[in-house]
């Protein structure tokens, strides 16, 4: 069977370098081979409450940024989750197929609603609409962290449960987790990953950030006692900044090592925002005429269009086994 990755994202805050190498870069380089589906999750955004007009800034920003770091709509499919009401309308038989004990189970809704005084019915299930988003395509892969790996065991214990009911229907998918490397960490604290959701801003290189901006953050990174820029697990300041210097740059680490031997932090430093400003000058220039173009609607809509014409076929045959006319 031909090999079909499905990847959702939020259209929720700023995504940044560590996401972009982390996640996008990834999502680019697996546009060769199979049928790669990616999906701005709109409907799951809104579990939590949401200001309509940002949601929809949101939402084109994150269209335009992905279009931006590489991901093809010629070789791929991307669109809204709510431009495809066949999300919606399996997520509902989702529902009625999943137990109460399965969804209590899920570690993400007890995170995501502590601490709130109000918690929706769509953050306790929207692992059920999760499901509906992976099963629609005959999904094979489904790249996800760590902390989603159990809603994409959750889709496979769903599509059993009906495959065994109703007859084989639907693709069992796999949960792929990332290979750890270009794993991006705080610039203020490098024993924790880039994020964000950190309240201290001088941690986190934006993928919008302007050029004053990096430079102020790079200069003010976390670095280790000493001087030699060298990766080592012992130091993991510099580590960390030359992790990022090699991803966008390109070159190895013992390329970086070898070019700043005998060199000082401060100078490494310098160099470095040059090279982040210079891979984030290309980057932002391909999202600015992206966000500012007509394109980027028809886009969306195109792949909402390709979407919908895999899908509904998956649907239709999931009506008439359940039942409905």
């Amino acid at each position: 069977m031909q090999k079909r990755v499905f990847s959702g994202i939020q259209p929720s805050g700023n995504l940044h370098l560590g996401n972009y190498i982390g996640a996008l870069k990834q999502w680019v380089d697996g546009q060769k081979d199979g049928l790669n589906i990616f999906c701005i999750v709109d409907m799951h955004a809104i579990t939590v409450p949401q200001d309509p007009k940002i949601l929809s800034e949101k939402t084109l920003e994150m269209a335009a940024i992905i279009l931006a770091a590489g991901v093809d709509p010629t070789k791929s499919i991307l669109f809204v989750q709510s431009q495809n009401p066949d999300h919606a309308n399996l997520g509902w038989i989702m529902n009625c197929i999943s137990s109460m004990g399965q969804l209590n189970r899920m570690t993400q809704f007890k995170e995501k609603s502590e601490g709130r005084e109000s918690v929706s019915v769509g953050l306790f299930d929207y692992p059920a609409l999760m499901a509906a988003d992976i099963l629609l395509y005959d999904t094979t892969e489904v790249p996800v962290g760590e902390d989603q790996k159990q809603h994409v065991e959750l889709a496979r214990d769903l599509a059993e449960k009906f495959n065994s009911k109703f007859g084989e229907t639907f693709v069992l998918p796999k949960p792929m987790i990332p290979k750890e490397g270009g794993r991006i960490m705080s610039l203020t604290d490098p024993t924790h990953k880039m994020s964000k959701s950190d309240p201290n801003k001088n941690s986190t290189i934006y993928l919008l950030d302007s050029e004053d901006e990096v430079i102020k953050k790079i200069k003010s990174a976390a670095t280790d006692s000493g001087n030699e820029i060298k990766k080592d697990n012992s130091k993991p300041g510099i580590s960390n900044l030359i992790e990022i210097y090699s991803e966008v740059s390109g070159l190895s680490v013992l390329e970086i090592e070898e070019k700043f031997k005998g060199k000082q932090y401060g100078e490494f430093k310098e160099e470095l925002a040059v090279e982040i400003n210079k891979f984030l000058s290309g980057f932002q220039s391909r999202y600015n005429k992206l966000r500012n173009s007509d394109d980027l609607k028809t886009i969306l809509d195109n792949g909402a269009q390709k979407a919908r014409e895999i899908s509904h076929k998956k649907l239709m045959e999931v009506y008439k086994k359940v039942g409905f006319i």
